[in-house]
């Protein structure tokens, strides 16, 4: 069956997600192009070649033979809320009758019900109920007893769709859901505080949803944690890229183990409080430098000992120009792995690796920024965060 269809479409029928019809005209605008240009990054990256990318009212079509592939790809595109592979043809309506009974019968089989939905665009000598009528009685009369079908206009089993545009039309079976949100890259970028844990991916995947490219920052722990930490990480990264073809595919790795010598030399059971205070610094200062607009997290309430609201305004008060953004707050954990499993960060960030061995047996759960302001004292801050800068490795994947 796929084998057949792979020969018969030749477009695929690409629908903006709703929020963008939320926007002014000047902003709709900016964001079809973006949209487009990630379009166009993603068919490249996969090699799926095509002919042309029309935008209409909002809609792209593409034309290409590789329509299947290409809708499968697409839907994993940002800002696009559903593909489905058609077959142009004229607005003739002996033409669209003739397309439309091609595609239902490769499309539906024995005992199947279907619906016919139109949507028309343009000054035609019929109306889109003279489509579903026609259509519909076509289809009954050529397959009907045959396949013993019949129509269900509620909750049908296959779906004939008809999208005419003035001199155009497309004819479809087939709608598949895309991930939504908004084109990446029309929001500012932001830096990912990035574990390669099943949160802080998931963390980074829905603010790259709703547009901000991410540049994920691992902290590496060694000697108190071990190189299959750094090597998950790097692999969860690959997965959250493959998301966002066309934007750079880059992971800076800080050595922060030093820094984890020092910090277990003041108040231990602040260690973990420490250890994330100097990491929101480092990335502040990569903010500043790559022109980001905040820190990302994958942080929840109560998650960890250091993810207490209480421990949290400890935290937030280390960052000092940058804004902390948590998209997981309120989440529990088997929301956090719901969508991991579906974007497939979860597989690896799941995996066996190396716990931390700095992580004190009693952490604090109630920090007081009086004490954590004292530990802090006894660190040389300002060396710590230019030795950490100093120390990134840039990996690509």
């Amino acid at each position: 069956m796929e084998d057949i269809l792979k020969n018969v479409y030749d477009s695929v029928i690409v629908r903006f997600s709703g929020e963008l019809w939320l926007k002014k005209v000047w902003t709709r605008k900016y964001y079809e192009k973006r949209l487009a240009r990630n379009i166009k990054q993603t068919l490249k990256h996969y090699e799926i070649e095509y002919s042309e990318l029309v935008r209409r009212h909002g809609r792209f079509y593409l034309k290409t033979s590789s329509a299947l592939e290409a809708s499968n790809i697409l839907a994993r595109v940002f800002g696009i809320s559903s593909v489905s592979p058609g077959i142009e043809t004229s607005s003739e309506f002996d033409k669209i009758i003739q397309k439309s009974v091609q595609l239902a019968e490769i499309s539906l089989k024995k005992g199947n019900s279907f619906a016919v939905r139109c949507k028309r665009v343009g000054n035609q000598d019929y109306s889109s109920a003279d489509v579903h009528k026609i259509l519909g009685q076509k289809i009954c009369d050529t397959f009907g007893k045959e396949l013993d079908l019949r129509v269900d206009l509620s909750n049908p089993d296959v779906l004939l769709g008809v999208e005419i545009r003035d001199n155009q039309t497309f004819v479809y079976s087939n709608i598949i859901d895309a991930v939504g949100g908004m084109p990446l890259g029309v929001q500012p970028r932001l830096i990912g505080l990035f574990s390669g844990g099943i949160d802080s991916a998931v963390g980074m995947w829905l603010v790259m949803k709703r547009g901000c490219p991410v540049v994920p920052v691992y902290f590496d722990n060694n000697p108190f944690t071990d190189d299959t930490t750094t090597l998950r990480a790097l692999k969860v990264a690959k997965v959250l890229f493959d998301w966002a073809v066309g934007f750079p595919r880059k992971v800076y790795i800080v050595q922060h183990g030093e820094n984890m010598k020092h910090i277990r030399t003041t108040n231990k059971k602040y260690s973990c409080l420490l250890c994330k205070r100097m990491m929101y610094r480092v990335a502040e200062r990569l903010a500043e430098q790559l022109h980001a607009e905040g820190i990302v997290t994958g942080e929840a309430i109560g998650e960890q000992a250091s993810q207490t609201i209480t421990n949290l305004r400890v935290l937030d008060a280390a960052a000092k120009d940058y804004p902390i953004h948590r998209p997981l707050l309120g989440f529990d954990k088997e929301e956090t792995e719901s969508i991991g499993r579906r974007i497939g960060t979860y597989e690896f960030s799941s995996s066996k690796a190396g716990a931390c061995t700095a992580v004190p047996y009693q952490p604090s759960t109630k920090a007081k920024m009086e004490e954590v302001l004292k530990a802090e004292e006894k660190l040389d801050i300002e060396t710590m965060i230019e030795q950490s800068l100093k120390s990134i490795k840039i990996i690509e994947v």
